[in-house]
């Protein structure tokens, strides 16, 4: 098996891009990847994901507490109720991102949550229903494939949805990223010690909409 694109930490291989930083090996390690069905967390990792956009995932992990606290942990329901006053604030948060265009969105998108995904776990069977299914999910990544590919068919229709309901900041290599990392697909190469974690992860998942 070839080691491209690995990296080892004794037994340990792991995928190239989390380096030598050890909160970034910890989130390769024990997030990236893992099956996520809380409607809080999805949200949350689409507006991280938006702020990302032009900046390393590094630098929005290490903000990501100041993120959750500038956010109200992002409740949508808490952030929806932002205006003006509360944007302005933001903006002199030197603990977050200070983009006045991806604050405004987010709030913007808080807003269409409470009123498309108000029912507690539709927005999951809603992005759920987006995974790729068995003859187009790859069992096995190499790196040169996982290197270049930004963005899907389902991502491309993640996005898609998404902006028809008015979401912003949010395309289809963003909404790559987010099913990379809330584990609609396990893009872990197949040397990856946590690449087997996370097929038994996805074998053991019932997902949302198909729960009696």
């Amino acid at each position: 098996m070839s080691a491209e694109g690995l990296i080892f930490e004794g037994k340990v291989a792991r995928c190239w891009w989390c380096g030598d930083h050890a909160d970034y090996r910890d989130y390769h390690d024990l997030e990236w990847g893992r099956c996520v069905d809380d409607d809080r967390l999805l949200f949350e990792k689409v507006c991280l994901e938006g702020f990302q956009s032009g900046l390393s995932w590094l630098t929005i992990l290490r903000k990501r507490e100041n993120f959750r606290r500038a956010f109200c942990d992002f409740e949508v329901r808490e952030m929806a109720r932002f205006g003006p006053s509360e944007v302005e604030v933001l903006l002199q948060d030197a603990g977050i991102v200070r983009h006045r265009g991806k604050i405004e969105a987010v709030i913007h998108n808080a807003g269409l949550m409470v009123e498309h995904f108000a029912q507690p776990g539709s927005f999951a069977s809603f992005v759920w229903g987006f995974e790729p299914g068995p003859a187009e999910r790859r069992a096995h990544m190499d790196y040169d494939a996982l290197a270049t590919l930004s963005q899907t068919p389902e991502s491309k229709a993640l996005a898609k949805e998404l902006k028809k309901r008015g979401f912003r900041f949010f395309g289809p290599t963003t909404a790559y990223a987010f099913m990379q990392s809330m584990g609609l697909v396990n893009d872990h190469l197949a040397g990856c010690t946590t690449h087997e974690a996370i097929e038994a992860d996805r074998a053991a998942f019932v997902r949302p909409g198909t729960r009696a």
